[in-house]
């Protein structure tokens, strides 16, 4: 058996060439790794952001992923609409870099990777070309046929899954509603079981207003909304503390360890994670039918080719999805029949 062949396989896609995606493979390509990587780019793109940065990279092409090795990079070739330059964003590409997105959720859906990475995007140059688009978490959503998904980051000893999105804070309270509440929950529980190992996962669950609603008079969304939906869930057993005051929820997990904090809305929850991770945090789509992790920053235009770009959340994100993807693969090889599509090898990921 070729022990390459029996390494999972991740799809990275480069992201906005303009920005630091490129970096991160480049460096990346110095990197030692336990698995095999495609990168889904413009290989002459990549090779210009080499040269720029002074890294010689080994780029191999072909239908099959070797072994990530230092020094080289699988790309998967897919060409820009007009040339690149470093920090310059140009519309023309936008549709290049959903054309990234949609060959690696195909190689997911079909079994060709095990995982998808995502370096960034620039969601407003994506705008301007005419794409409505609001981030990676709902295009996948949407082009996955996938009704519901929850964006949660990981780092600094800490996952913080968020009720809303990318939504204005004035329509956030209107968002909150006894169904979203419960959709997000009911992923969040079953992917930190399936997907993270955690049997009983305790999640603690933050309110919408300033101090949980101060009892109703800082506004009745605790008493009215959130508070119920908990309710309904802990009686089928999951184990939910809340709605408690966001100012002081975090503080709370030092003497109160949980699997999962749950926030109302982006902003609430993610300065601290970003604070204590930043530089390594990981972006993590629950409820997908297939792996999705990606970076926790945007697309640095000012580091783009110099250099100064740092690979630690990229590393971080291909380390989660890899231990996803063990443990993804460890439950289906006990599931019943597993031995013999092991030994018809319908499993093969390529």
């Amino acid at each position: 058996m070729n022990e390459a062949a029996e390494l999972p396989v991740l799809a990275l896609t480069a992201g906005e060439p303009a920005g630091i995606g490129p970096d991160l493979c480049i460096a990346l390509s110095q990197q030692a790794l336990p698995c095999r990587i495609s990168v889904l780019g413009d290989a002459d793109v990549l090779r210009a952001r080499a040269a720029q940065l002074g890294i010689a990279v080994d780029f191999v092409s072909g239908d099959s992923v070797p072994a990530h090795r230092p020094g080289a990079l699988h790309v998967r070739h897919l060409p820009v609409a007009a040339a690149v330059t470093a920090g310059v964003l140009d519309p023309r590409n936008s549709a290049h870099v959903l054309a990234l997105l949609d060959t690696a959720l195909a190689g997911c859906l079909n079994g060709s990777y095990h995982a998808m990475v995502t370096a960034p995007v620039h969601k407003a140059v994506i705008n301007d070309a005419g794409f409505a688009f609001t981030g990676h978490t709902e295009y996948l959503a949407d082009h996955s046929d996938t009704q519901k998904v929850v964006m949660m980051l990981a780092g600094g000893g800490l996952r913080v899954a968020l009720a809303t999105t990318h939504l204005p804070l004035r329509a956030v309270a209107d968002a909150i509603t006894p169904a979203l509440l419960d959709a997000v929950i009911r992923i969040l529980h079953a992917d930190l079981q399936g997907k993270f190992g955690i049997a009983e996962p305790r999640i603690l669950v933050a309110g919408l207003n300033p101090h949980a609603g101060e009892a109703g008079h800082l506004g009745r969304e605790e008493i009215d909304t959130i508070e119920p939906a908990l309710e309904r869930l802990r009686g089928e057993g999951m184990k939910l503390v809340g709605p408690l005051p966001a100012d002081t929820l975090f503080s709370r997990i030092r003497v109160e360890p949980c699997d999962a904090v749950l926030a109302m809305y982006h902003d609430q929850g993610l300065p601290v994670l970003k604070y204590a991770s930043f530089g390594a945090g990981v972006n993590i789509t629950l409820g997908l039918p297939f792996i999705r992790t990606s970076v926790d920053h945007g697309t640095a235009l000012d580091l783009a080719g110099t250099g100064r770009a740092e690979v630690g959340s990229l590393l971080a994100a291909i380390e989660v999805a890899l231990e996803m993807a063990e443990r993804q693969s460890s439950v289906k090889s006990r599931e019943p029949g597993s031995e013999s599509r092991r030994d018809s090898g319908a499993d093969s990921p390529l």
